[in-house]
């Protein structure tokens, strides 16, 4: 079945079944492979992108909810926010193996698009959702807070 989605600013019209993730429509159809399968269960956040702007997990959303939603991905994300952000984790240095680190920057771009100070617990909160094999959650918390104090000017 056809399909018509926008994607980073682009229309595209894709053939596939009504009930196929987002993720996979992302990643095998567009070839957008920043976006990554984790658990395909919606509970480690590797795959989030934003759709209409809010974060959600591409791996359980079938692309039939998505109707005139727009779609970002990792590929895309320019705001003031995503910059604070991409800038303060190359400066703590978060990545590790950097499997989860689309959906953890796109995570912490979506608290700080809502909240620009947020407290440990508020980081604590909107990252919950976003695993990390390899334990880089206090760099994860500097980083935000760093990215925070970026963009109060």
């Amino acid at each position: 079945m056809s399909t018509t989605l926008k994607v980073n600013g682009q229309t595209h019209s894709v053939d596939v079944d009504d009930d196929t993730p987002l993720l996979w429509v992302l990643r095998d159809t567009l070839g957008l492979t920043g976006t990554k399968f984790g658990c395909g269960m919606a509970q480690c956040g590797a795959c989030t992108v934003f759709v209409d702007g809010v974060a959600q997990r591409s791996c359980v959303f079938p692309v039939s909810a998505l109707a005139d939603s727009e779609v970002t991905t990792i590929e895309a994300i320019t705001s003031p926010e995503a910059r604070a952000v991409q800038a303060a984790w190359t400066a703590h240095d978060v990545p590790q193996c950097g499997y989860c680190q689309s959906g953890q920057v796109m995570s912490a771009v979506a608290l700080l698009t809502e909240n620009r100070k947020p407290t440990d617990a508020d980081i604590d909160a909107a990252m919950n959702g976003n695993l990390c094999r390899c334990a880089t959650y206090v760099r994860i918390r500097a980083a935000i807070h760093d990215a925070a104090r970026s963009l109060e000017g």
